[in-house]
C-alpha cells in the first residue's frame, strides 16, 4: 500500500474518469437521431470502438487514432438510424470531443495541481484530446495521448509515455482511473494505482490489489493533499 508521501506525480485517465463519455455520446446521438433508439445506438458506437481497439492491440489492424475510429462509429450509427445528411454525420463523428466533465473534475484537478504535477493520459487522439479538454474545462500540466505511442491503453507503451514525462520512478507515479482494466495496465508497469468510482466505470474485482479505492474524487484529493 502506497502512502501519499510516496507520490510525486499524479496521472489521470480522462474518458469516463474525468468526463462523462456516455452522457456526451448520448447528447450527440440524440441530436443527430432524435427519433432513434439512443441506448441501442450508443451500444453500437461503443461496441465498434472497443472491437477496433482490440483488433489494433492484436495486430489485426494498423493503428488508427480515435478520430478515425469515431468517424467509423458515427457512420455505423448513421446507417442504423437512417441519417443521410453529411453535415449531421460529420458533427456526430466529433461528439467524443464534446463530453461534459463530471461535476467534481475541474475543482478536484485544480486542488491537486497546487500540490503535484498532474498529467492526463488518454486514448483520445492528440487533436481530439485538445478539444475535449477545452470543452470540459480541464487544465493539465500536460495532456498525453496514446496516439504518440500508436497504441491504446492498456498497452504498456502508453503508460510509458507518462513515466517518461514524469521523470521519476514508476512507483512514485499514481495512476487514477474509474476503470479497473486501465489500472491493471498501469500497475503492470510499476505505477501506483487509485480507483475512483464513476457511474459508468469498470469497478475492481476481489482479486485487484490497487493502492487506493475511493467512492469520490474528493476523497482522493483529500488523501493526497492532507498535511
Amino acid at each position: 500500500m502506497a502512502e501519499a508521501g510516496d507520490i510525486e506525480v499524479v496521472v489521470f485517465d480522462v474518458l469516463g474518469t474525468m468526463v462523462d463519455e456516455t452522457s456526451g455520446l448520448r447528447t450527440g446521438i440524440r441530436e443527430a437521431a432524435p427519433d432513434g433508439d439512443v441506448d441501442e445506438l450508443i451500444a453500437r458506437w461503443q461496441r465498434h470502438v472497443e472491437l477496433e481497439q482490440q483488433r489494433i492491440a492484436r495486430g489485426d489492424r494498423a493503428y488508427a487514432n480515435s478520430e478515425v475510429i469515431d468517424r467509423e462509429a458515427a457512420r455505423r450509427v448513421a446507417d442504423r438510424a437512417g441519417i443521410t445528411d453529411p453535415s449531421a454525420i460529420e458533427r456526430l463523428a466529433t461528439a467524443g470531443q464534446r463530453l461534459p466533465a463530471w461535476d467534481d473534475s475541474a475543482a478536484g484537478l485544480e486542488r491537486l495541481a497546487r500540490r503535484f504535477p498532474v498529467l492526463g493520459l488518454s486514448n483520445a487522439s492528440r487533436a481530439a484530446l485538445l478539444r475535449l479538454n477545452a470543452h470540459a474545462g480541464l487544465r493539465w500540466h500536460q495532456a498525453l495521448s496514446g496516439e504518440t505511442a500508436s497504441a491504446y491503453k492498456p498497452a504498456p507503451e502508453v503508460y510509458q509515455l507518462a513515466i517518461d514525462s514524469a521523470g521519476c520512478p514508476p512507483e512514485r507515479i499514481l495512476m487514477v482511473a474509474a476503470h479497473a482494466w486501465d489500472l491493471r495496465g498501469a500497475r503492470a508497469t510499476g505505477m501506483r494505482t487509485a480507483y475512483v468510482h464513476r457511474p459508468v466505470g469498470d469497478p475492481p474485482t476481489s482479486t485487484d490489489a490497487f493502492d487506493w479505492q475511493f467512492s469520490a474524487l474528493s476523497e482522493l484529493v483529500d488523501e493526497l493533499t492532507a498535511d
